[in-house]
């Protein structure tokens, strides 16, 4: 494996870098659709439940359907995987984000009202600062989520490190196919511990904040 990345140094890191990039996309997307469509849902609890509904069939779709379904809708390459990948990460971070906001302390809210807070200051400044932690957990699994199923864009030309999976294993060269699936599982690891840890450095400053 260090062998093959050693003699094969740029379609190694140029793999890497398309990884990231599709997968940095797609998180983008999640994160622009699912946090204020969650903060709507909890307006508008009768769209709610249609909604959740929706996310959970996309929740029991494979990765891969998902990526063939793009197939006949956008073709090949790199917009129909980030496509793919964003309708794959929504639902982790759309019902964690609808989840917190609508288990905040029903008796805080009634508080803040009581003060004088408008509608926009109560979501602002207690129901997404409280909420936080659980929306936050939801981005991380999203995140590692889109990591791990980038791999399969490379069945539709999407790139990544998924290419010299399938290269390798196409062409039975091992150490190009072990270079691959090391890298991604490394690059998911990286990702679950990173935004791990500023999960928990979020939570902590909260509850400094709270006390």
């Amino acid at each position: 494996m260090l062998g093959w990345i050693t003699a094969n140094p740029d379609i190694f890191w140029t793999a890497i870098e398309n990884h990231l990039w599709l997968s940095g996309v797609a998180l983008a997307a999640v994160l622009a659709i699912a946090l204020p469509l969650g903060l709507v849902l909890t307006r508008r609890r009768g769209l709610a439940n249609a909604a959740i509904a929706i996310v959970n069939i996309l929740r029991t779709v494979p990765s891969l359907a998902l990526l063939v379904i793009m197939l006949p809708v956008l073709g090949t390459g790199f917009l129909p995987s980030a496509v793919a990948l964003t309708l794959y990460g929504l639902p982790a971070l759309l019902l964690n984000t609808y989840t917190g906001l609508t288990e905040v302390d029903a008796d805080i809210v009634d508080a803040a009202r009581g003060q004088g807070f408008s509608d926009r200051q109560v979501m602002t400044r207690i129901e997404i600062p409280l909420a936080l932690p659980v929306i936050f957990a939801g981005i991380r699994t999203a995140a590692v989520q889109i990591v791990s199923a980038a791999t399969l864009a490379a069945f539709i030309g999407g790139g990544g490190l998924g290419e010299l999976i399938t290269a390798g294993m196409a062409n039975f060269n091992f150490p190009q196919l072990v270079a691959g699936a090391v890298a991604v599982a490394l690059l998911a690891l990286i990702v679950e511990l990173g935004f791990a840890g500023i999960e928990r450095l979020l939570t902590r400053q909260l509850r400094k904040g709270a006390a």
